[in-house]
C-alpha cells in the first residue's frame, strides 16, 4: 500500500463499519475517517522530573495534528528514572526500558495501521526506545524532546543532580556536613526537565537533531520555558507534511545521518552512552555501524563544549550561546559534517543551517571557538585489548592521567563497591572493577553513577581508575572504562581478574589489558563457571536471554 496511507485501509468500506463506529467513540466524525491517523506517543508521568512536562507537549502537539489535517491519537509509554533508580536493584529495569518502550510504540502503531508517529519523551531511555521504534517502523516520524531542567543554584554554583551524587561522596570522606549535604538535596533539582548536564538525555536529544528527526534547536531548550511547547505543534505541522509526501525515518536516517549524530556528539563532550544508543537505532534501522566507527570519526572531530560533567556549564547555557545548530554550522563549514543529509523538514542539513552563524559569539565560552578546542579530539575513546576483545567505551574529557597501571580491586556488584569507598577503603592508584553488571549478568547493565560520584567526591578522580562491564551515567567522568565486552557473565576476561591483579588503562594507545601471563589465563578459564541466572521470571528473565553484547547496542532483536 505505498500509493496510499494506511489507516485509509482501514476507515474506507462497508466491511470498515465496526472500525469506524469505535473510531466514533473516540471523536472521530464523518469527514475524519479519510484523515491520517497519527500515533502521539506520551511518555508522560510523574515518576520523574524528565516527563513531568510531557502532557502540556502532547496536547499541543495533538492540536497542531488536527489543524494540519490529521486525526491523532495519544497513547502513552513507560519511563524508568535513571537517578531515582541510580545504585539501587530498579536500575537494572533502566536498559530494559529502551527495549519496552520501542516495542510499545511499535505495537500500538502497528496494531492500530497508523499514517507516522510524534514521540514525546524526556529521560534517557525513552529517546532511544522511540528512534529504535521509528526506525524498525519506517513510518513518517518526529521525536519531540521534553526539555532539560534549569540548573539549581547554591551559593552563585550551578547544581545538577550529579551535584547530589558527588555530595554523598563528599560527605563520606568528611569534607561536608549533613547540613551542607541536605542543601544540595533540595536545590539540585528546581523542576521539570531531564538531568542539566550534557549526559545522556541531552546527548540523546542533540545526537537526534543532528540527524535530522528532530527540529532545529529543541534539543536543548528548556522543559519549563514557552518555546519548548512551541517547538511541540511546530512538530505535528512538519509530520503532517512528511505523511502528505510520505519522507520515511529511514530516507533520513541514513549512515551519513549516523555519522553526523556521532560527529556532533563528540563536538560537545556527550555521553558514553550514546555509543550503546546510536549502534542499537542503526541495527533497528538496518544501517551499517560499528563501535570502531565512533574510534575514526573521535580523531578528527575537536570537543567545542565546555559542558557539566567534566566542563562548567549545563545545556540551558549551550543553548544561550546558540545551540546544537550552532556547533553543527562550524562544524559542516570545516567539512567535517554531511550537509547533503535530509531532514524531517524536507531540507538538507546545509539548508536548514544556512541562516545559523558559523562562529560562536566572543562575550561567552560555552562554545569555543574552533582553533581553540577543549580537545583537540573527541572525548569517547574505543579501547581494545585480552580485558576487552570486543572493544568497551572510555570517556577521557577531563583526565589528567590518560594511562594508568594499578592494582586490582575486584567487586561483583556496583554496592558493594560503593560501600568500600564510603568506608575509605579505596587507595590512590587502585583499578577498581565492577563485574557481572552486563546486558546479561546484571541483567540490564546498570549505571555506575554511585560509586565514580563517590571516587569525585572523596577527591580520588584522578587517582584511580574504574572499569566495568555494566554502564555509566552521561554524569560520570574520571578515568572510567565501560561497555566492557566480552561481559564477564558470558566468560569475558572481566571475569578471570583477581584481587591484586595488574591492570593497565592507556587511553593513549586505545589498551586495557591484564597484565597477567596467558598461560596463567587459560588455567583461570579452565575452572571458571558461568553463574547461575540472577533471575528466572519476568521481564529482566526474558530480557537476559534474549540481549546481545553491549559491542553492537545490547539489543533484543538481533537473532531472531
Amino acid at each position: 500500500m505505498s500509493d496510499k496511507l494506511r489507516s485509509a485501509a482501514i476507515t474506507s468500506g462497508p466491511q470498515r463499519a465496526p472500525n469506524r463506529a469505535m473510531l466514533r467513540a473516540v471523536g472521530f466524525g464523518d469527514g475524519d475517517f479519510n484523515k491520517p491517523i497519527v500515533g502521539v506517543a506520551s511518555g508522560y508521568s510523574t515518576i520523574t522530573p524528565c516527563n513531568k512536562g510531557l502532557n502540556i507537549l502532547a496536547e499541543r502537539a495533538q492540536q497542531s495534528l488536527r489543524d494540519s489535517g490529521c486525526m491523532p491519537q495519544i497513547f502513552g509509554t513507560i519511563t524508568v528514572s535513571d537517578g531515582i533508580s541510580m545504585g539501587t536493584e530498579g536500575m537494572k529495569y533502566s536498559l530494559v526500558s529502551r527495549e519496552v518502550i520501542a516495542d510499545s510504540i511499535e505495537t500500538a502503531c502497528g496494531g492500530q495501521s497508523m499514517d507516522g508517529v510524534i514521540a514525546i519523551g524526556g529521560c534517557d531511555k525513552n529517546m532511544p526506545g522511540a528512534m529504535i521504534a521509528i526506525a524498525r517502523m519506517n513510518i513518517p516520524a518526529i521525536f519531540v524532546y521534553g526539555g532539560t531542567i534549569k540548573p539549581g543554584k547554591l551559593a552563585g554554583c550551578d547544581l545538577t543532580v550529579v551535584s547530589a551524587f558527588e555530595a554523598v561522596g563528599a560527605h563520606a570522606a568528611g569534607k561536608m556536613d549533613d547540613n551542607q549535604l541536605l542543601d544540595v538535596e533540595r536545590h539540585a533539582c528546581p523542576g521539570a526537565g531531564s538531568c542539566g548536564g550534557m549526559f545522556t538525555a541531552n546527548t540523546m536529544s542533540s545526537a537526534i537533531e543532528a540527524m535530522g528527526m528532530s527540529l532545529i534547536y529543541s534539543s536543548t531548550m528548556s522543559a519549563e520555558d514557552h518555546e519548548k511547547a512551541e517547538s511541540a505543534a511546530k512538530s505535528g505541522e512538519v509530520l503532517a507534511a512528511a505523511i502528505s509526501r510520505q519522507l520515511l525515518p529511514r530516507d533520513i536516517m541514513t549512515r551519513k545521518a549516523f555519522e553526523n549524530a556521532i560527529i556532533v556528539i563528540m563536538a560537545i563532550g556527550g555521553s558514553t552512552n550514546a555509543v550503546l544508543h546510536l549502534l542499537a537505532i542503526a541495527s533497528a534501522a538496518e544501517v551499517p555501524l560499528t563501535i570502531d566507527d565512533f574510534e575514526v570519526i573521535r580523531k578528527r572531530v575537536p570537543v567545542l563544549c565546555d559542558l557539566k560533567p567534566s566542563g562548567k556549564y549545563v545545556a540551558t547555557d549551550l543553548h544561550k550561546a546558540g545551540g546544537v545548530p550552532l556547533v553543527m554550522k562550524m562544524l559542516l563549514d570545516r567539512g567535517l559534517l554531511h550537509g547533503d543529509c535530509i531532514t524531517i523538514t524536507g531540507q538538507t542539513i546545509a539548508e536548514v543551517l544556512k541562516d545559523v552563524p558559523a562562529e560562536p559569539k566572543t562575550d561567552q565560552d560555552v562554545i569555543r571557538q574552533f582553533t581553540n578546542p577543549l580537545y583537540a579530539e573527541g572525548h569517547l575513546a574505543i579501547l581494545r585489548g585480552n580485558l576487552a576483545q570486543e572493544g568497551c567505551v572510555a570517556k577521557i574529557s577531563g583526565v589528567k592521567k590518560p594511562i594508568i597501571t594499578g592494582s586490582a580491586r575486584v567487586f561483583e556488584s556496583e554496592e558493594h563497591c560503593l560501600e568500600v569507598i564510603l568506608a575509605g577503603g579505596i587507595n590512590p592508584g587502585d583499578v577498581l572493577v565492577i563485574r557481572y553488571e552486563g546486558p546479561k549478568g546484571g541483567p540490564g547493565m546498570r549505571e555506575m553513577l554511585a560509586p565514580t560520584s563517590a571516587i569525585i567526591g572523596a577527591g580520588l578522580g584522578d587517582a584511580v581508575a574504574l572499569i566495568t562491564d555494566g554502564r555509566f551515567s552521561g554524569g560520570t567522568y574520571g578515568l572510567v572504562v565501560g561497555h566492557v565486552a566480552p561481559e564477564a557473565f558470558v566468560g569475558g576476561n572481566i571475569a578471570l581478574v583477581e584481587e591484586g591483579d595488574s591492570i593497565t588503562i592507556d587511553a593513549s594507545t586505545l589498551t586495557l589489558q591484564l597484565n597477567v601471563p596467558d598461560d596463567e589465563i587459560a588455567r583461570r578459564r579452565s575452572v571458571w563457571k558461568a553463574p547461575a541466572p540472577k533471575y528466572t521470571r519476568g521481564v529482566l528473565a526474558k530480557y537476559a536471554k534474549l540481549v546481545s553484547s553491549s559491542s553492537i547496542g545490547a539489543i533484543t532483536d538481533g537473532n531472531l
